[in-house]
């Protein structure tokens, strides 16, 4: 108690700055400085007691997008309540479920915004993504008596150890959880070692490999390779950070020297950085024919650099290539979801930053779905190799998409708990 009130405090002094940085940042992202009211936990009031599912930003809705649509698709449905930490999420939300869910905000982690919070939306029960864990979110949930899951858990060894730096918080947040789904025993191992009691722990595997990607995403892929030119190598950079599309850019340059028809998509992970990228390409291109996604112009053979400066299509644009390299892998940032790519059978290449899927980066490597490389000059000889030799490509991601297909079912699992999760609270 004593160690969550100095948390709070700290918490509390550093308010204004975060207010500043959110201001900041609204800049470049307008959305920002929207609906604030929320993060202060003093939101529309929302009727009944809904399942309450908190996914921070883009990626963890996608991931929780299929258990939702499957509570959707009951006979007697509860209202469902998301909430988001960034305007990327929120977006993603509308896009993906619009009136069918409620979205707010999620309040910052103080005792008075929860406080707010719990009294205009009583939850039935909470579903956390991934490893979302905040302390006093955590202990108004136990004061109200909320049943919490945290699903799809994850936990590398970088993060326990901070966590580990601070057992009079980590310890208490995790006795006030149900049940963690983990991924895999030894990041389930993880868990308990801080504190986690083994008896509220299950390995159910990730519902990352639950992976069915749209026939429409498809076929709309299909149509945009088709645009430029079916017989045209395709290289994807998929969720690039900062720093990362030059390295593209210098790679997709040098291997245009022997394949001039190599096309290079980019689709930054941020949609704040679409006009920065677009600018980089501009001035990068030299001569090359650049296309936009965001100017409803489709692309010719002409066409060499392909900007996806669009939210919700990456799984066309990976529909669209032939090699994927996964951002977020050459930035220090921990790298993004292999499995996506590998879904679709592509040959996937990453850099040696993975530990936000360092298990499925591993089961990927030794399957030979995925190459990872130490060096961004390193990816001229993959990318080349593939390029060199198509059928070692396909092999590539053929692989891939059977790991893939071979560790499907958490899904399963997961939608069984959130029945359990609900069997006991009243509507």
């Amino acid at each position: 108690m004593l160690a969550r009130g100095v948390y709070s405090l700290i918490f509390a002094l550093a308010l204004p700055l975060i207010l500043l940085r959110i201001l900041w940042r609204s800049r470049r992202a307008p959305a920002y400085r929207e609906r604030l009211s929320e993060r202060f936990g003093a939101g529309a009031a929302v009727s009944g007691r809904p399942l309450w599912v908190h996914a921070v930003s883009v990626g963890e809705t996608l991931a929780i997008a299929p258990l939702v649509e499957r509570i959707l698709a009951q006979a007697d449905p509860p209202q469902v309540l998301i909430t988001t930490m960034t305007p990327t999420g929120a977006q993603m939300v509308q896009q993906r479920f619009g009136s069918r869910v409620i979205h707010r905000y999620c309040p910052w982690d103080l005792p008075g915004f929860w406080h707010l919070f719990m009294r205009r939306v009583t939850p039935r029960a909470c579903v956390i993504v991934e490893t979302e864990l905040w302390p006093n979110m955590l202990a108004a949930c136990k004061r109200a008596d909320i049943p919490v899951l945290l699903a799809n858990a994850r936990l590398s060894a970088r993060s326990a150890r901070g966590y580990g730096r601070l057992p009079f918080l980590t310890r208490p947040m995790l006795r006030s959880l149900t049940c963690v789904a983990v991924q895999n025993r030894v990041d389930g191992d993880r868990f308990i070692e801080l504190g986690l009691p083994s008896s509220c722990l299950e390995v159910t595997g990730s519902i990352k490999f639950d992976i069915h990607p749209p026939q429409s995403a498809e076929q709309e892929g299909l149509s945009l390779r088709q645009a430029l030119g079916s017989e045209r190598p395709v290289l994807l950079a998929a969720s690039t950070h900062r720093g990362e599309e030059e390295i593209l850019i210098q790679c997709w340059r040098r291997l245009s020297t022997r394949w001039p028809d190599l096309v290079l998509m980019i689709v930054p992970r941020h949609p704040e950085r679409f006009s920065e990228v677009r600018s980089l390409l501009q001035a990068e291109a030299a001569g090359a024919a650049i296309c936009c996604r965001s100017d409803g112009i489709a692309p010719t053979m002409e066409t060499r650099l392909y900007l996806g400066d669009t939210l919700g299509e990456l799984m066309t644009f990976y529909a669209a290539a032939d090699i994927a390299f996964v951002g977020g892998s050459f930035s220090g940032t921990g790298g993004h979801n292999p499995l996506e790519p590998a879904a679709l059978s592509k040959a996937v290449v990453m850099g040696p930053d993975t530990f936000n899927f360092d298990q499925i980066t591993r089961m990927l490597i030794d399957a030979g779905g995925l190459v990872q490389v130490e060096r961004p000059e390193q990816l001229d000889d993959v990318v080349g190799h593939w390029l060199e030799y198509p059928r070692e490509r396909i092999k590539t991601g053929a692989s891939g998409q059977s790991l893939v297909a071979a560790n499907q079912g958490a899904l399963d699992k997961l939608e069984q708990q959130v029945a359990a999760l609900l069997s006991n609270q009243p509507r």
